[in-house]
C-alpha cells in the first residue's frame, strides 16, 4: 500500500490518501500522446489489448486504463500482458494501476511532484534540496511562494511515493506530494433520475423535474451537513465515502448509524436522494457534495430516543434535518379506513427537542427541519409532527406534474417534490411514466434490490430528503439564513403545477402542492439575492495603499486612489479587509512587484507589495472566498503609467501585468457588485 499525505507534516488523518495496486487493471501510454487506436502497435500488442476492456481513458495524454478479463489469476495475466506491451516501441509504458483503498477510485501517478518550501527559504536552498533528490524543475508556480512543479528521473516508478515522504520530512518543506491523476467527469444525473433533469424513459420525454443543474452551477452543497433520521444508513456505500460525519444510533445510544436489522433499508435510500455523490452509473442526490449525518432511530413514536435524535443533530453540526417517518397512515386506496381521521399530537419531549434544534442548532441560527407529509391520501393537518408550524412539510408530485395518488394534503403542506406514483383506476388516476426514483440501496443483497441501487424508491419518504438537499444548496450559498427565512424563500421558489386541479387559494397555496413544485435553481438564486440584499447596506472593503512618496493612503470601496497625485506616485502595495462580511468570507489579493515577483496575502489585512521606494507594482489580482464569493463579483481597476484610462478586471484576473515586463501602476480602484444569477 502507498500513502500520499496532503496538508503537509501536520495534515489531518482525513488528508492521507491510501492507495493499493489493482489486481486486474493495467495502464498503457502511447508515445507522442497518440490515441491508442491511432498508434502503430505490433500485432502482438493489439491482440493483448483486444483481450482487455477499457475502463477510463485520458485521450489528451494517450493514456488508457484497461481491465484484464481473467477470473482465475488476473494478477498473473496482467503481468504477462505488461511484458508483451513493454516490448512495443509505440508505447511509452505499460504499468500497474493504483486504486483508493476505501472507494476503489482509480488513481494514476506520474513521476512529477508538487513541492512548496516555507516562504522564508531562500531560492538557493530550495534548489539545493531539489538537487539532493535529483529532481528537475519543470516550472516555478505563480500561485504560492516557493512552490515548484518538479520531475523525478524517468523510471522512478512507485518510488515517487517514498521520495515524496523523504522530501516532506525536510524541515524547509511545507508541502510535497506526487502528481496524481484521476478521471475528470461532469457529475450529471443518472438517466433514470427524471426528478432532477429532463430525461427520456422508455422513449418518452419526462420534463417534470426540479431543474437541479441550474442550482449546481452555483453549488453542490459542499460544507453543509444533512442529518437523515431514519433506520440507519449504509455508511460504506461508495456514494457516501468521505462525507459521513457524526453517525449515531439514537435507539442503541451508540456511535454507529448503520442499519442493524434486515429490514433497515429505508434510511439508505432516503440518504441517496439527498446527497448521493453521483458516481458513474450510480445515483445523485440533490446535494451531492453535502456531508451526511446518519442517525438511526428505530424506537417508537414519541420515545425519548426520538428527542435525543434531534438533540444529537443540533449539537453535532447538522444544518438540515430530514425526517421521512411519522404516525401510521391509513390505506391510501381505502377511503373508509378509520386511520384517515386519527389525530396524532406532537409529544412535548419531541417538540422541545425540535425547538432546541430550530433555535440552538447552527450556532444559534437554527437547523432547518423537514418532514414527509405522509402516504395515506389523508389530511396531514391531523399529524402533529408535520403540522408543527416551524418545520417544512413536503408532499409528493409525479412525473406528469400531478399529485401522487397517495400523498397527504392539507394547510400545512408547504412544497412538493417529485416522487414515484401508482395508477389507480378507481380514482381515475393514470399510471406513471416511470418506476420511481433511482437512489442508493443497502449493499450486499440486503436492500430493496441487489446492486446497491434501487430504481423504484418513492413516497413522500423520497420527496422529503430530495427537498432537504435543495435546502442544503440554499444554505451553502447563504449560510446566514434562519429556518423561517429558508421557508419563506422556498415559498417564492416554486413552480405552480396542475393549475386545474391544484385548488390554489388567493395566497397561491394549494393543499396538495403547497406553493408548488420546488425549482432548485430559483431557490439557490433567491438565497443568493437574499444574502446580497442583507449585506449590501453594511458590507464594505477597507484598507490602505502605499505609494513611493506620501506614505499610506486610505483605500475605500469604489474610490480611485492615486488619480489626483501631481506628480504621479507609483503604487508599492496595499492591504485589504472586508467589513461586515458573512462568516467564512475573506478577501484574497496578489501583486506582481518589480523585485518581489508575484506575492499573495496569507491573512486578511496583511500588507502585500514592495517595501523599497525604488520598486513598483506592475499588476494586481483580487478575489473573494467563502459565502460572499457566491453573492458578489469583486471588481478592480488600475491606471498604468502613461495611460489615461483604467484597466479593469474581476474575480482573480490580472489587472496590469503578471510578467517581469509591464508599466508601473499609479492608481487603484476596488468595488463589489452583486452577481446576476
Amino acid at each position: 500500500m502507498y500513502e500520499v499525505r496532503f496538508g503537509g507534516k501536520k495534515g489531518k488523518k482525513s488528508q492521507i490518501l491510501r492507495l493499493e495496486v489493482s489486481p486486474d487493471l493495467l495502464v498503457v501510454r502511447t508515445k507522442d500522446n497518440k490515441q491508442l487506436e491511432e498508434a502503430p502497435l505490433r500485432r502482438e500488442s493489439r491482440e493483448v489489448l483486444d483481450a482487455t476492456e477499457e475502463v477510463i481513458a485520458f485521450p489528451e495524454a494517450g493514456v488508457s486504463v484497461r481491465r484484464v478479463q481473467d477470473d482465475e489469476d488476473p494478477v498473473a495475466k496482467r503481468d504477462e500482458m505488461r511484458t508483451v506491451l513493454k516490448q512495443d516501441e509505440s508505447l511509452r509504458f505499460a504499468g500497474r494501476v493504483l486504486q483508493e483503498v476505501e472507494s476503489g477510485n482509480i488513481v494514476l501517478y506520474t513521476e512529477n511532484f508538487f513541492v512548496k518550501f516555507h516562504d522564508d527559504v531562500s531560492p538557493e536552498r530550495c534548489q539545493a534540496l531539489l538537487n539532493k533528490y535529483s529532481l528537475t524543475v519543470k516550472s516555478q508556480l505563480p500561485f504560492a511562494p516557493n512552490a515548484y512543479f518538479v520531475r523525478a528521473a524517468e523510471g522512478t516508478g512507485t518510488k515517487v511515493f517514498e521520495l515524496a515522504e523523504q522530501l516532506l520530512a525536510e524541515k524547509e518543506v511545507e508541502y510535497c506530494h506526487p502528481e496524481l491523476v484521476q478521471e475528470r467527469r461532469f457529475k450529471g444525473a443518472h438517466p433514470l433520475q427524471w426528478h432532477l433533469v429532463e430525461a427520456t424513459i422508455n422513449g418518452r420525454v419526462v420534463k417534470q423535474h426540479v431543474d437541479i443543474e441550474a442550482a449546481w452551477k452555483h453549488t453542490r452543497g459542499k460544507g453543509i451537513t444533512i442529518a437523515i433520521i431514519d433506520d440507519g444508513v449504509d455508511v460504506a456505500h461508495p456514494e457516501f465515502v468521505g462525507r459521513i460525519v457524526h453517525p449515531y444510533d439514537a435507539t442503541l445510544n451508540s456511535l454507529d448509524g448503520s442499519p442493524k436489522s434486515p429490514d433497515d433499508k429505508h434510511g439508505t435510500a432516503c440518504a441517496g436522494v439527498a446527497c448521493a455523490a453521483g458516481l458513474p452509473g450510480g445515483a445523485s442526490g440533490t446535494a451531492p457534495e453535502a456531508n451526511l449525518m446518519p442517525i438511526r432511530l428505530r424506537s417508537g413514536l414519541g420515545s425519548m430516543a426520538e428527542a435525543n435524535a434531534f438533540t444529537w443533530a443540533a449539537d453535532h453540526g447538522a444544518d438540515v434535518i430530514s425526517c421521512s417517518w411519522g404516525p401510521s397512515d391509513g390505506d391510501w386506496w381505502n377511503p373508509m379506513d378509520p386511520l384517515h381521521n386519527r389525530v396524532t399530537p406532537l409529544p412535548d419531549s419531541t417538540r422541545l427537542a425540535m425547538e432546541y434544534a430550530l433555535t440552538k442548532g447552527r450556532n444559534g441560527k437554527g437547523c432547518v427541519i423537514l418532514f414527509a407529509a405522509g402516504n395515506g391520501n389523508e389530511s396531514a393537518d391531523n399529524d402533529g409532527y408535520v403540522s408543527f408550524p416551524p418545520i417544512i412539510t413536503v408532499s409528493a408530485c409525479n412525473d406528469t406534474g400531478k399529485r401522487c395518488v397517495y400523498s397527504d394534503f392539507g394547510k400545512c403542506v408547504w412544497v412538493c417534490f417529485p416522487s414515484a406514483d401508482y395508477g389507480w383506476r378507481a380514482f381515475r388516476h393514470p399510471a406513471p411514466l416511470t418506476e420511481g426514483l433511482r437512489t442508493t440501496d443497502r449493499q450486499g443483497g440486503e436492500g430493496y434490490a441487489t446492486e446497491g441501487y434501487v430504481n423504484s424508491f418513492g413516497g413522500t419518504s423520497a420527496a422529503c430528503p430530495g427537498m432537504a438537499g435543495i435546502v442544503a444548496l440554499m444554505l451553502a450559498v447563504n449560510p446566514q439564513l434562519t429556518p423561517s427565512e429558508v421557508k419563506e424563500l422556498i415559498r417564492r421558489s416554486c413552480v405552480r403545477i396542475d393549475e386545474a386541479g391544484g385548488e390554489y387559494d388567493a395566497r397561491g397555496h394549494s393543499i396538495y402542492y403547497g406553493y408548488g413544485r420546488i425549482h432548485a435553481g430559483l431557490a439557490v438564486e433567491n438565497a443568493l439575492k437574499a444574502a446580497a440584499s442583507k449585506h449590501a447596506a453594511h458590507l464594505n472593503i477597507e484598507g490602505v495603499a502605499r505609494f513611493h512618496t506620501g506614505g499610506e493612503i486610505p483605500l475605500l470601496s469604489n474610490v480611485v486612489v492615486g488619480n489626483a497625485f501631481v506628480p504621479p506616485r507609483r503604487l508599492l502595495g496595499f492591504s485589504l479587509s472586508l467589513r461586515n462580511a458573512p462568516t467564512g468570507s475573506r478577501i484574497r489579493y496578489r501583486v506582481n512587484g518589480s523585485s518581489i515577483g508575484i506575492r499573495e496575502n496569507t491573512k486578511e489585512g496583511e500588507y502585500v507589495g514592495e517595501t523599497s521606494v525604488v520598486h513598483r507594482l506592475r499588476g494586481v489580482a483580487m478575489w473573494l472566498e467563502g459565502p460572499l464569493a457566491q453573492q458578489y463579483d469583486l471588481h478592480y481597476a488600475v491606471r498604468l503609467q502613461g495611460r489615461k484610462t483604467l484597466v479593469q478586471a474581476q474575480n482573480g484576473a490580472w489587472a496590469g501585468s503578471n510578467t517581469p515586463i509591464g508599466r508601473p501602476i499609479e492608481a487603484l480602484k476596488i468595488w463589489l457588485a452583486p452577481k446576476n444569477p
